[in-house]
């Protein structure tokens, strides 16, 4: 933009005085009809419907940005046709899942157990067959006895919790291992001693295979791995979050403390939230930095506020438009409405500066509003259009997320220029910043 605004500046007007000076076009080929005129003679005839349908454009956009949610699904990110979204749905639907998540449970320590009975305190070896059991490295001594019945049961009921939600595909914990157990022991559940001797036989290449993944001795905990089905349209990542979190402590009586949800999903939702949060609260500086620069530009704080408002609901109805469209925001869309306002505030400087120079001509408002949209509002109409011809060559992409951030901020573009050249000179008509003017 420094680049930009150096050049034209210093190349440009360098430029047009080696050219000479053009033709006036004849009348023939003058243009009869001009949307600027049009434009500026339906706020001249129309200047109060414009402010009715402006309060209620207001309501509906507030309407629609209360309505606005956060989502972030890579599958959707592409257009259906596209390889990469079918190979997608195909690893979703029919291999278990695309996007990883990690439910992590606690259990209590040994010390902590010490008020239970130990299931194995009764149990003496009298057979060389579990004598065997005693003999091994010293770390497996205390590990054998780890598997307790209570809770493999509760590794049980959380597999199978998991396994049973809809949003979920595949499920892999010791839970896997034990309905495995089941199968190969005649529909019998493995108990607390079956487990102790699988563990003390089972060679040390397959423990880090079956055990090691999905059981932490040192830390007392279980993992269970699960892979989240993004294809599902209904999926609602930080509502099943929260619900997982929920179901498993008072479902299942888990102790809050020791629930624990990690992965790349915890991770792109954190994001997401963090990048909402932030943007309403970059939204409200914006705001806050363009008063202050209006007020330093105009020297009013009627100006000021008069300017800030078509920039702010320019910005706001776009929101409004994907809360009323059920579009979610994601890492690409929730930065529409900064970029547009940085790039809609134009039109505005230019507008009112415009403005402020033609009312000191013969104090008509009604009379400068045509002469500033016969002059200042053709260079606003003729930027706003290739900027907005230029966001919206991002349709071409196979890339959704860049398709809307082309269609929203060519939308807010354009709203903003309509607003610039109806609301705005509407607005200094009514409030007349410049004093009480003649009407003559």
């Amino acid at each position: 933009i420094l680049l930009s605004l150096a050049l034209t500046f210093v190349l440009f007007p360098a430029g047009a005085m080696l050219v000479k000076k053009p033709k006036p076009p004849s009348q023939n080929r003058i243009i009869k009809f001009s949307l600027n005129e049009f434009l500026g003679r339906i706020t001249e005839a129309y200047g109060t419907a414009i402010l009715i349908l402006t309060a209620i454009f207001t309501i509906i956009t507030v309407v629609g940005v209360s309505r606005l949610r956060v989502e972030n699904s890579f599958i959707d990110y592409f257009k259906e046709s596209t390889e990469i979204y079918q190979g997608m749905k195909i690893i979703d639907q029919k291999l278990g899942g695309t996007t990883p998540l990690d439910v992590i449970v606690q259990f209590e320590t040994f010390e902590e157990d010490d008020s239970e009975d130990d299931e194995f305190d009764d149990f003496e070896i009298e057979d060389d067959f579990f004598a065997d059991l005693e003999k091994g490295k010293p770390e497996d001594d205390g590990r054998k006895y780890w598997f307790m019945d209570h809770r493999l049961e509760v590794i049980e009921r959380v597999h199978d919790y998991l396994d049973n939600r809809p949003e979920i595909g595949k499920v892999l914990s010791l839970g896997t291992l034990l309905k495995i157990g089941r199968r190969l022991n005649d529909g019998r559940s493995l108990d607390s001693l079956d487990m102790a001797i699988l563990y003390t036989k089972l060679p040390e290449e397959y423990k880090g295979l079956l055990l090691s993944p999905y059981v932490s001795f040192d830390n007392n905990e279980v993992r269970f791995t699960v892979r989240i089905k993004d294809s599902l349209k209904s999926l609602q990542r930080n509502i099943l979050l929260k619900e997982l979190k929920h179901d498993l402590v008072h479902q299942l009586d888990l102790d809050e403390t020791r629930v624990h949800l990690a992965g790349a999903m915890i991770l792109y939702n954190n994001m997401l939230q963090s990048l909402f949060t932030s943007q309403i609260k970059t939204l409200g500086v914006v705001a806050f930095a363009l008063l202050i620069m209006f007020l330093f530009l105009f020297r009013s704080l009627k100006i000021a506020l008069i300017a800030l408002f078509p920039n702010l609901l320019s910005a706001g109805a776009v929101l409004g438009v994907m809360g009323w469209l059920d579009i979610p925001l994601d890492m690409m869309t929730i930065t529409i409405a900064a970029i547009s306002i940085g790039i809609a505030v134009d039109n505005t400087i230019h507008y009112i500066h415009r403005f402020k120079q033609e009312i000191k001509i013969d104090n008509n408002y009604y009379a400068s509003l045509h002469r500033c949209h016969n002059s200042i509002g053709y260079a606003m109409y003729y930027t706003s259009m290739i900027i907005i011809v230029g966001f919206s060559i991002l349709i071409l992409s196979n890339f959704l997320p860049t398709i809307y951030f082309g269609l929203f901020t060519g939308l807010a573009m354009f709203i903003a220029l309509i607003a610039s050249l109806t609301l705005l000179p509407q607005l200094l008509v009514w409030i007349k910043p410049f004093g009480p003017g003649n009407q003559s």
